[in-house]
């Protein structure tokens, strides 16, 4: 793809969630039309994808941090839009994320403690943001779809889990042999991986055939003031840093389908460096509403820059030991 696709300066403001990062573009970016979200995102996917290689991949990124490309909302009355991206692709939407939007917004001065709409590719979400910078993110819908779900795994026999929806897709896994601590991260990496290549192999999808791109493993909490403990396999083979927002909207809708978690009922999901996000959902009918929050801190202010004589201005995207 050739070198005139991106610009010589992008602007950004970084933060980070419970650890995890958050990429904001605040400017530089390709026009993508007025449209409703989810066009504007196939126009970046489809037209534009060297500028989330350039901003997501190395040199300047990294496999763990996710993007934020902050867009004029269709629905004037909303503070903002957003399309998420990591170094693989594209995210329906991000709870760590959008609590970093929200954190970024606020220090920008373009929010005030208060409810507020964002626009997402996948549906409207609202946050609510407190005095003290706290974010509850109204997440979309999460339901699950399958339940007890069998796959063979090679070394580790057969494999249960439920499919789920949080805003994006996850398979969640409570039966297996590992303890989730930063000590057994290529153990936990490798599994969660397998995991995903078994899924895609055998034909196990989301609705209307999804890929299920996220992999999440629970154990009990090791601190007994929260009800659980995560481990979460990104996309792009990167580990969540966070306890995942989306991730932890699922494991909720999988727990209210059990009859173990009533609305309004207060749920801890602890992550992989202790850091907590504390959920809740409300019912619509049948439909499950989750609620998410946490704090993000804004971590740097900085100028992307892309020159024209750099040989890995569009980023370096690594994929089977190939530079693509």
């Amino acid at each position: 793809m050739p070198n005139i696709s991106l610009p010589l300066r992008i602007e950004v403001i970084d933060s980070h969630t419970a650890g995890e990062p958050t990429r904001c573009v605040l400017s530089g970016g390709p026009h993508l039309g007025t449209g409703p979200i989810a066009h504007r995102l196939e126009n970046l996917r489809t037209h534009h994808d060297v500028f989330r290689r350039g901003i997501l991949c190395e040199p300047r990124g990294s496999e763990v941090l996710v993007g934020a490309l902050l867009l004029e909302p269709v629905d004037p009355v909303a503070a903002a839009a957003v399309i998420f991206f990591n170094n693989a692709g594209y995210l329906g939407m991000c709870g760590h994320g959008m609590i970093g939007v929200a954190a970024t917004l606020s220090y920008l001065g373009r929010i005030s403690p208060g409810k507020h709409l964002i626009e997402t590719p996948v549906g409207d979400v609202t946050i609510s943001l407190d005095e003290k910078n706290e974010v509850t993110v109204s997440n979309v819908e999460a339901y699950r779809y399958l339940k007890h779900v069998s796959v063979e795994l090679p070394g580790h026999g057969v494999i249960h889990g439920d499919v789920a929806w949080g805003g994006n897709w996850f398979f969640l896994i409570e039966e297996h042999p590992f303890t989730l601590s930063l000590e057994h991260e290529e153990q936990l990496t490798a599994f969660t991986w397998q995991v995903r290549q078994a899924l895609a192999a055998n034909g196990i999808t989301g609705a209307n055939g999804a890929e299920i791109d996220h992999i999440e493993l629970f154990t009990a909490a090791h601190n007994p003031a929260n009800q659980s403990r995560n481990f979460v396999l990104c996309p792009g083979k990167a580990f969540d840093r966070s306890p995942c927002g989306t991730g932890t909207s699922a494991k909720m809708a999988c727990l209210v389908a059990d009859g173990k978690l009533a609305p309004s009922q207060m749920w801890r999901q602890e992550g992989i460096l202790d850091s907590v996000l504390t959920g809740h959902v409300e019912l619509d009918g049948d439909r499950i509403l989750p609620f998410i929050t946490g704090s993000a801190y804004v971590t740097s202010t900085a100028s992307l820059i892309f020159q024209s004589n750099d040989p890995f201005r569009n980023g370096i995207a690594l994929h089977n030991g190939k530079v693509l």
